[in-house]
């Protein structure tokens, strides 16, 4: 099999780098034709890659996490190339979700030799593949503030963000246009906290916030979290790790084919990348992606 290592060397605390040597040398000894690619940032490593599958590919294994996939989904999605993942990320939510172990990097490789696929579903927002979760309100609020900080570094800056931007948050007015799995369409036009858009159940490195969603139903899982209290989101926000949120009255949930939302001057985040601001349009390809799974 001919097969291209996808490093993003800066995943993990620079980890990536030291797993792709790893798994190279393992996939030469199974007898495969193995090929590493990296550039100096997403760009060139994205062109590298447009390159390698031009001169012919059977697998792309991205080394890195949901980020570093969801650079090259595109490259990847409706085509017979089969997707692998070697986590070393700071969230792997994909992983996660397919079952791939996150703390082992020879057990996640086993995955890729022993050779078992299936298909998965994507979200498609506008034209850009997400394969976790497409998310807005609070949560991209968060993300917005973090993202313009420059100190700290790592998960203090999230933390800072989330404190500051709580400090003054009020609910938000969304449409939210569901087009279920029947012909007619539903609008809902409400305020919330925030409403995500799940491909797969998690986002943020595990918070499970579409719970239940499966990554191969053909269905999207748009989840709202209504207005709560400052205190409440602060003592709900713990229960999103386990899923156990699910059963909050402010809690709602709609399994759909497509939605679209919008709200003013809210910004869209998927697989923790920025997409823009909204409106959004987000559609489920189905089977769109082949991955080696356990």
């Amino acid at each position: 099999m001919r097969i291209a290592l996808l490093v993003n060397p800066v995943s993990g605390r620079r980890h990536g780098e030291r797993i792709a040597g790893h798994a190279a040398l393992r996939l030469n000894e199974a007898g495969h034709d193995v090929q590493v690619v990296q550039g100096h940032d997403a760009s060139t490593s994205r062109e590298s890659l447009k390159h390698a599958i031009d001169r012919g590919l059977d697998a792309v294994v991205v080394v890195g996490g949901d980020g570093a996939l969801h650079g090259v989904l595109d490259l990847l999605a409706d085509s017979k190339l089969v997707f692998g993942l070697l986590p070393a990320g700071t969230g792997n939510d994909t992983a996660r979700t397919l079952g791939i172990p996150v703390k082992d990097d020879d057990a996640a490789l086993d995955v890729i030799l022993r050779g078992n696929t299936r298909r998965m579903d994507l979200a498609d927002v506008d034209g850009t593949f997400v394969a976790t979760v497409v998310a807005s309100g609070f949560d991209s609020k968060v993300n917005e503030r973090a993202n313009a900080m420059t100190w700290p570094r790592g998960n203090m800056r999230y933390n800072i963000a989330i404190v500051t931007e709580l400090s003054k948050f009020e609910p938000l007015d969304f449409t939210i246009t569901l087009e279920p799995d029947t012909p007619d369409e539903r609008t809902l036009t409400r305020k919330a906290m925030l409403v995500a858009v799940g491909n797969g159940p998690s986002f943020g490195g595990g918070l499970r916030i579409c719970e239940g969603a499966r990554v191969d139903d053909g269905l999207l899982d748009v989840a709202v979290i209504n207005p709560v209290s400052k205190t409440k989101l602060i003592r709900v926000f713990p229960k999103l790790y386990k899923g156990t949120h699910v059963t909050l009255p402010e809690f709602e949930l709609h399994r759909v084919r497509s939605v679209r939302l919008h709200s003013a001057d809210i910004v869209a985040y998927g697989d923790g990348e920025r997409l823009g601001e909204l409106p959004r349009t987000i559609r489920v390809r189905p089977g769109a992606l082949q991955v080696f799974v356990p």
